[in-house]
């Protein structure tokens, strides 16, 4: 095992021990004046001919969380940050300012941008007090749909994130002019989770949390706990759902309603899916329509319990049971046994009744490819070296190129879960997005365009990527992002035709 992964272990221990640190001296001024939160409501910066051009930058500060003072993470003093909007074609400027006391910068999850300069380039090192302009055009033939932006950069990536660190990045294109879908009403769900302690800093993760994954006990929609949406009485409600939490799933149901599928990660479905629940790893996107055909009242929207896995090596694992993150219940399996409300749906006024799309956006069928990869999955131990999580036995190496591939060919990827102790692992795949053929042999009904896509443990699950467009070194990884921290990513070097 590398010696930098005995490091980045120690580093990931003592991490959350500097946020907590820092949120104490933070909060703890904020304490001699009437607290009054900084963060205001996320504004939209969308382009304009041809170019969304913005000022960003990422900070510390205290806010109003869930009713209680919080000191978290946020770009532009935003929770979540600034939605973004722009269409195929745009040049893309980010003004980007670092004003943490970690170095830090940006990934934009999804998008089909080069991975190299100062564009989707996780290399990138922005140090504390230092700016860069990311600058990418959006290809003119990019799919529409709800990508989003992040922190990558390695060994700060769960922290980052899980301290509120997120935002939408949205591709405006043909799915919005499909009648049905421009006709119904739009809201954004960004989900996140928060661990406070009594005194509103920033819970410490122990170990076994950083194993497991860190998760907190307050859940929220927009920064907010609970909020109300409305829907009128016949109308359509579109409803783009983002999982911006570090480690937790959401298994999400709609009271009384089903919700119908239109995209995911990567764009829309060929014709629209009904579901009573939709499970949304960390890192994945989903879009929904909701018919307003019910008795108009108010309905939840529920996260209904979900067990990702957990250390059974360590005594039946060490994932929390949504309470907290330090209790003796982080030794224990997920024992979330009852539905945490969301959000609450309210119906409020009537329109003509608006019916559902018969068609959407037609998915492309990819050739049979010429390469089959397999990924294995997994952890190991190290004696004096701690924890750490691989693919196929190696841990990430900022210096080693793990996987080579030829631009503008097709290969499938198996990726193979054999994690001793059955944890899940959300795989992503930076800049080329993927289709789902099969799982465990069975091939997927619905070849929808994705770029993360949850492998279980004992599952194998085979990809079919094309890489286009563009050359260069990016990453690919586990999205529950202490495994990404602890090793559970590689290098990939996309290069030309020989």
């Amino acid at each position: 095992m590398p010696k930098i992964y005995r490091r980045q272990f120690l580093f990931l221990s003592a991490a959350g021990a500097v946020t907590a640190s820092v949120a104490s001296s933070a909060l703890g001024q904020s304490n001699r004046t009437p607290f009054k939160s900084q963060v205001s409501l996320p504004k939209l910066h969308t382009s304009n001919h041809g170019s969304l051009e913005l000022d960003l930058e990422a900070s510390s500060r205290p806010v109003s969380l869930g009713g209680k003072r919080a000191y978290l993470f946020s770009y532009n003093g935003q929770l979540p940050a600034p939605r973004l909007e722009a269409r195929p074609g745009d040049t893309v400027r980010i003004h980007f300012t670092n004003n943490l006391t970690q170095p830090t910068n940006l990934h934009y999850h999804g998008l089909h941008v080069t991975p190299t300069g100062n564009a989707d380039n996780p290399f990138l090192e922005i140090p504390p007090g230092e700016s860069l302009t990311y600058k990418f055009t959006i290809p003119k033939n990019h799919r529409s749909g709800t990508y989003w932006y992040h922190p990558h950069h390695h060994g700060y990536v769960a922290e980052q994130v899980f301290g509120g660190l997120a935002g939408l990045f949205i591709i405006r294109g043909e799915l919005d002019e499909i009648p049905e879908i421009k006709a119904a009403k739009e809201e954004f769900l960004v989900l996140q989770d928060f661990a406070l302690d009594g005194s509103g800093r920033i819970q410490s993760p122990n170990h076994m949390a950083i194993m497991m994954g860190r998760e907190g006990q307050i859940l929220t929609v927009n920064g907010q706990v609970n909020p109300k949406y409305g829907i009128p009485s016949g109308g359509l409600l579109r409803l783009r759902l983002l999982n911006a939490s570090p480690s937790r799933f959401y298994r999400l149901s709609l009271e009384n309603h089903p919700l119908y599928l239109i995209a995911t990660d990567g764009g829309a479905l060929g014709n629209l899916v009904e579901r009573e629940e939709l499970l949304l790893a960390p890192g994945e996107r989903a879009e929904v329509l909701v018919r307003g055909e019910r008795e108009p009242k108010q309905y939840r929207l529920l996260n209904l319990p979900y067990d990702r896995g957990g250390m059974g090596m360590m005594g039946g694992g060490m994932m929390g049971d949504g309470m907290g993150m330090m209790g003796s219940s982080q030794m224990m399996r997920s024992s979330q046994t009852n539905p945490q409300v969301l959000a609450t749906l309210t119906y409020r006024g009537s329109v003509s009744t608006l019916p559902l799309p018969q068609k959407l956006i037609p998915v492309e069928t990819l050739p049979e490819p010429r390469t089959v990869r397999r990924f294995e999955l997994s952890m190991a131990m190290a004696p004096g070296m701690g924890m750490s999580f691989t693919f196929n036995g190696k841990a990430f190496d900022p210096n080693k190129i793990n996987t080579q591939v030829q631009v503008n060919t097709v290969e499938d990827w198996e990726l193979v879960n054999v994690d001793p102790d059955r944890m899940d692992h959300p795989f992503h795949l930076h800049v080329n997005p993927f289709q789902v053929i099969s799982r465990n042999g069975k091939p997927e009904p619905d070849r929808a365009w994705k770029d993360t896509v949850l492998v279980r443990g004992g599952e194998t699950v085979r990809i079919r990527v094309p890489f286009r467009d563009f050359l260069g070194k990016t990453v690919y990884h586990c999205h529950i992002l202490d495994h990404e921290d602890l090793g559970m990513m590689g290098v990939l070097d996309i290069q030309a035709p020989t």
